[in-house]
């Protein structure tokens, strides 16, 4: 069952706007849950010039049959131009936690 599920990594600048699209993908079922941290520091190379911001992050958990989805409605949503958007697959977990992620979100 481990192989059906992941974790989503979505950053954004702003704290308060990742807790409500965070919110719009529970409602949506497109995600059981999101972890969020705030704030982060981000270090990257944009447009040429090497930035260092502080930034959130949120942990969505979800179907890995449901990362496109996911991916698609974040590039819909996001301010970014390229948001980060990533998944990385669990190899293991509490089995009842898995389960609830699969009753809390569509299947893909």
């Amino acid at each position: 069952m481990d192989e059906e599920f992941c974790e989503v990594v979505v950053t954004a600048a702003d704290g308060d706007w990742l807790a409500g699209f965070t919110r719009t993908l529970v409602e949506e079922r497109l995600v059981a849950c999101g972890h969020q941290v705030t704030p982060i520091r981000s270090v990257y190379r944009w447009d040429g010039a090497v930035h260092d911001e502080a930034e959130a992050r949120v942990a969505l958990h979800t179907r890995r049959s449901l990362v496109p989805a996911v991916v698609a409605r974040t590039e819909e949503l996001h301010p970014y131009e390229v948001p980060c958007v990533i998944a990385l697959p669990l190899v293991g977990g509490n089995p009842d936690y898995l389960a609830w992620i699969a009753a809390e979100t569509r299947a893909g």
